[in-house]
């Protein structure tokens, strides 16, 4: 009981300090790593590239490919991306079993000493992330000695040893053993930390670990597996593509590749098991990479084969995807992708609106009801993953610019609700059939395409935070409300002259109101860049 109980303690904490360490990683990389999925194109050797990057930042391959089920679902990545993305992902996995198999005992005090005093005392949030990857780096290693010296008591239980023995002789028990364990405690850097800890006390044998460390690689497929559940066809095809990769590389190397890499591995470090461990897990994902990478195309057609075309559930494209939560710098570049649809949908709505006030046509009143109830949606869905976003681990300037985007989409609401109105008031002017004077109409037009212009440059200032663009709102804004308080002075003296109704002016002065303050929302998006 009492091996149990520290051998769970042990993983515990290896489990936080990868999940500390990775957090850190991913705050001290933050646009860097965005800037690094960018760089995916057609190209697969990219994408391996990029995959073995980003799990070797966030220090999880089952992350990275939850999060990309989650790109592919989103529709931002194509499969032929998603497979080098995956294989990478693989070997940048080997990364933690790598650190964790050396004898570091001295040095986990020393970063945890060092990470701690530079957490209590540090302003600088940089300086914060580095202290965060040290504690993380100190507790992997803390929890890593824990696991070795729990198991250290199972080397006198010969049952035990002879049980770990006999996987050598049976392979595939030992690879069911690999695959429940990972799937388990859902990362195989730990399954492999437990391994490792069973090598270092001399309990397990290489040719016993082998089929266990094999297993493990397809265990690591159950987290990618069970988030594509509720996804589109493609992204389950990009979590079989993963179980495939695994499997087909496993099956080589234990009837082709397994005394090769025995022979290797025990050359390269005659004496240490746990090294030897290490190094085959490292081989078996490059190894696996360079066979499988010219057989990619075919690994996509199987799991189209195997998740088939056929009749499914429309679903609208969206870029918030939960899985992407992983790398919240990411995330947060989808959610500005998805605000640009809303501030497009904004713009659609002002001209629907006023093509329906205008043209006193209802075909265009109906899409302004459309566009707004669109935009609504938009922006419950935004405001919601924007908040679990903010739970997450977030730098302090991503905590600024979430902060901005919220009142963003919340302006980008406000103009939808301003072009309702802007409908309403065409309803009216249809139902007592106002007419407006030509001076009027032609006041109308001139604000109205400078309002119109703003709505289009926000597109830009939200896409590219460019402050020539911002300026140029500001200033457009300015003329908005001069013209603003020209037409009422001129609206003044056709009342007074009889030259326009007072049904058809009171929708007149309504309907520039509107135009006005949905010019000042854009104004405030441009501030926000601006400051």
């Amino acid at each position: 009981m009492d091996i149990a109980i520290n051998l769970i303690g042990g993983l515990g904490l290896f489990l936080y300090g990868m999940s500390l360490m990775g957090d850190g990683l991913q705050k001290s990389a933050g646009d860097k790593l965005k800037k690094i999925v960018e760089l995916l194109t057609s190209n697969i050797i990219i994408g391996v590239f990029v995959g073995a990057l980003v799990t070797a930042v966030i220090q999880s391959s089952s992350a990275t490919t939850v999060m990309v089920v989650g790109f592919v679902n989103a529709g931002i990545m194509q499969l032929s991306q998603a497979i080098g993305v995956i294989m990478g992902a693989n070997i940048g996995t080997t990364v933690t079993a790598q650190l964790v198999s050396f004898n570091l005992d001295g040095l986990a005090p020393i970063t945890l000493g060092i990470g701690i005093v530079l957490y209590l005392f540090a302003s600088n949030g940089k300086i914060k992330n580095i202290a965060e990857i040290l504690l993380g780096f100190g507790i992997l290693f803390t929890g890593m000695e824990f696991m070795k010296d729990a198991v250290e008591p199972l080397a006198e239980f010969k049952g035990f040893t002879d049980a770990l023995i006999s996987f050598g002789q049976r392979p595939l028990l030992g690879l069911l053993l690999g695959i429940g364990i990972t799937a388990i405690v859902q990362s195989s850097s730990a399954s492999m930390g437990i391994l490792i800890a069973l090598a270092a006390q001399g309990i397990i044998p290489l040719s016993s670990a082998l089929p266990i460390l094999y297993g493990q690689n397809i265990g690591t497929c159950v987290t990618s597996l069970i988030s594509s559940v509720g996804a589109n066809r493609n992204a389950k095809r990009a979590a079989i593509m993963h179980l495939l990769f695994n499997i087909i590389g496993t099956v080589i190397f234990l009837i082709f590749l397994n005394k090769p890499i025995i022979a290797i591995v025990t050359k390269i470090d005659p004496s240490d098991v746990a090294r030897q461990l290490a190094n085959t897990h490292t081989l078996f994902n490059i190894v696996s990479v360079i066979i499988l990478l010219p057989f990619a195309k075919f690994i996509v057609k199987l799991s189209m084969m195997i998740i088939p075309e056929g009749m499914e559930e429309k679903k609208e494209e969206t870029y918030l995807d939960e899985r992407i939560l992983e790398t919240p710098s990411i995330a947060f570049g989808n959610t500005v992708k998805e605000t640009l649809k809303m501030a497009n949908l904004s713009k659609e709505c002002l001209n629907n609106s006023m093509n329906g006030f205008l043209n006193k046509s209802q075909k265009y009143i109906d899409k302004t009801i459309e566009n707004e109830k669109s935009i609504k949606n938009l922006q419950i869905n935004l405001l919601s993953y924007l908040l679990k976003l903010s739970k997450t681990s977030i730098t302090t300037e991503l905590v600024e610019d979430v902060d901005n985007l919220f009142n963003t989409i919340n302006d980008l609401k406000r103009i939808g609700d301003h072009c309702e109105n802007i409908s309403e008031l065409a309803e009216i002017a249809i139902q007592k059939d106002a007419e407006i004077s030509e001076d009027g109409v032609k006041e109308i037009y001139e604000m109205y395409e400078k309002v119109k212009q703003n709505c289009e440059d926000i597109i830009n200032v939200i896409k590219d935070k460019d402050t020539t663009i911002a300026n140029k709102i500001i200033h457009t804004e300015e003329q908005v409300n001069k013209i603003e308080k020209s037409i009422r002075r001129n609206h003044i003296y056709r009342l007074n002259n009889d030259d326009c109704k007072i049904d058809a002016g009171i929708l007149y002065l309504d309907l520039i109101t509107n135009l006005e303050r949905i010019s000042d929302h854009c104004a405030n998006v441009a501030k926000r860049v601006l400051n």
